[in-house]
């Protein structure tokens, strides 16, 4: 496993290079969550890009901890960070779309979803200065059943580990050295406190990626997998045109 993750490790930092230097640009930027995915798109983009990499920490009423976590994975590669605290302008968001005070417990999507949208924006923002790409942090698992925002953490250049379903980024997370704590940390985007993916999702990864690889998970759980196919094609696909 050893000698296949560094391959595979060494062609996703090749790759990252050709596509930085295809488009004229300087370097990477990506956002930070304290989670394996981003630790691990880190950890690669350190590798293509050494001085030129960039993460941005994004607390939005979010657990401190992952903050703590995503400082620790900057320090673990000697990545620059900036902080961009989005509590008040998501908090105003919310206010005047909605008319009440943000709930950081309540399980809104519309209201949830700004958040990762506002991390986009900021995301492009840098790297426009910077002349870099954004690199998304989006799995394989999570990309086929759309578990992710429509232009929010769906919106970026690069997704370097988008083939890759939740088990193998763990494998290539510790081949590249991510804190363990941050590998075995319960998966979950942060979206109101107390969220977690797999609750959400009605599977678990695991039954994610054994559906993905051989189709060899529960006939419900199949049936779960399935409509979550369905109902997410369109964030798959370009924006629809008229075909005349």
């Amino acid at each position: 496993m050893g000698s296949f993750m560094q391959e595979l490790a060494d062609r996703l930092v090749g790759w990252l290079r050709e596509r930085v230097a295809a488009a004229g640009c300087k370097g990477l930027v990506l956002g930070l969550s304290g989670g394996v995915d981003s630790a691990v798109c880190a950890g690669l983009c350190k590798r293509a890009c050494p001085d030129n990499t960039l993460g941005v920490i994004m607390p939005c009423f979010s657990h401190p901890q992952d903050a703590v976590h995503a400082q620790a994975v900057a320090d673990a590669f000697q990545i620059p960070t900036i902080t961009v605290d989005l509590d008040e302008i998501f908090a105003m968001f919310v206010r005047r779309l909605c008319g009440k005070e943000y709930n950081p417990h309540e399980a809104c999507l519309p209201i949830a979803n700004i958040k990762p949208r506002l991390r986009m924006t900021t995301l492009y923002y840098y790297a426009a200065e910077r002349n870099s790409l954004v690199v998304g942090t989006g799995n394989r698992s999570e990309i086929m059943v759309g578990y992710y925002t429509k232009y929010g953490d769906g919106g970026a250049d690069l997704l370097p580990i988008g083939n890759l379903v939740k088990w193998q980024v763990r494998e290539l997370a510790r081949y590249l050295g991510v804190p363990q704590e941050i590998i075995e940390k319960p998966p979950s985007a942060g979206l109101w406190l107390g969220q977690d993916d797999e609750e959400e999702l009605g599977v678990t990864y695991q039954e994610l990626d054994d559906y993905i690889l051989n189709k060899n998970v529960p006939e419900d759980k199949a049936r779960i997998i399935k409509s979550l196919i369905e109902k997410s094609q369109h964030k798959r696909e370009m924006p629809l045109i008229p075909p005349f």
